[in-house]
């Protein structure tokens, strides 16, 4: 689920550099939550694989 609010934010994110009708730079915030959301899938994928 981490994996695929990640990839969508991602999407979103790029979509704002492309079209560049950005507010600002709260389109970076998108790319932030996107590695958030990554970085939550990895630990935990970890946490049930029983690494950390």
């Amino acid at each position: 689920m981490y994996w695929t609010m990640g990839i969508i934010l991602m999407v979103l994110w790029v979509m704002g550099l492309i079209t560049g009708s950005t507010e600002g730079s709260w389109v970076h915030l998108l790319l932030v939550f996107s590695l958030v959301a990554f970085v939550l899938g990895v630990a935990s994928l970890g946490r049930r694989r029983g690494l950390a």
